[in-house]
């Protein structure tokens, strides 16, 4: 595996591969890798003849009050993961690199920026539409593949590529859950025993809500308030949202006709973890 870690060097290393015929596909992880992460290397190697990715803990997408400090990292236990799962090449740059002096520009997807985690964490989808743009622009990959687990992030970044005439196809690979069900995450590293077993709330709440939609309810509101219910249950877990929106553009939605998103972000202490789940309405023939 080649650990790239400059603009210069990771762009005419991806260049080169697409100059000789090969499809790259690309995976951009802010580290601390868990099963989730190395699906999408999976799925990458499955679809593409060159598999890159990127390791970069993102500063702008961090709030002056989050973990951006105290995010999880460890290089050389992710750059180890990434060379058994056949990943050819890595981008590992320093803030300094993809953040020069003097840096002002930034990348915005109105409206739906504000939307879901937007909302209550101001200013983090601008951060993360604009290190993807970046990525991209360096990388020049074919197929991006990103998990399930971050579905606004994915609605946004679609909207992105779509907007700006960014060439390429977007891969949208299901969430990876532990066992019990409760969605791998970097920041679960940050629960107690206590916390952790709190945590399956979230996935209890989507469940609930499924079930109730399979039973004939359709109307958002009474659904998401089912859903809310159960967190009443966990007084040590406060819940930040749980909303049910549509995909594509994470309008709220009164009453599902076809698809619906049902997303949910919780905190435990000071850690905050999200889960969603999809509501598809069965055709009838």
């Amino acid at each position: 595996m080649n650990v790239l870690t400059t603009i210069e060097a990771m762009r005419s290393a991806s260049r080169a591969a697409k100059t000789a015929g090969k499809r790259v596909g690309f995976v951009p992880t802010m580290g601390a890798l868990h099963e989730g992460h190395l699906s999408l290397v999976r799925s990458a190697k499955a679809q593409c003849d060159v598999v890159a990715a990127s390791i970069f803990v993102n500063p702008t997408q961090f709030g002056p009050n989050e973990d951006f400090s105290k995010y999880p990292r460890a290089f050389e236990r992710d750059r180890e993961l990434f060379a058994k799962e056949g990943v050819e090449l890595l981008f590992a740059p320093a803030v300094e690199e993809m953040y020069p002096a003097g840096a002002v520009t930034y990348v915005t997807v109105e409206g739906m920026s504000e939307r879901l985690c937007g909302k209550s964490r101001p200013g983090h989808f601008r951060g993360v539409t604009t290190v993807v743009c970046k990525l991209f622009n360096i990388v020049e990959p074919d197929i991006a593949f990103f998990g399930q687990k971050d579905a606004a992030q994915v609605a946004i970044i679609r909207r992105m590529v779509r907007d700006l005439d960014i060439p390429v196809e977007i891969a949208v690979c299901p969430i990876v859950r532990e066992a019990d069900g409760l969605a791998m995450s970097s920041r679960n590293t940050y629960l107690d025993l206590q916390q952790r077993k709190a945590a399956l709330v979230l996935y209890r709440s989507l469940q609930k809500v499924k079930r109730e939609f399979e039973s004939g309810e359709s109307n958002a509101a009474k659904l998401a308030e089912q859903g809310r219910k159960l967190f009443a249950q966990e007084p040590s877990v406060r819940l930040d949202y749980l909303e049910i929106v549509a995909p594509d553009n994470l309008e709220a939605l009164d009453n599902i006709e076809s698809s619906a998103l049902v997303a949910v972000a919780a905190f435990l202490g000071a850690t905050r973890l999200i889960d969603n789940f999809i509501l598809l309405r069965k055709s009838v023939a």
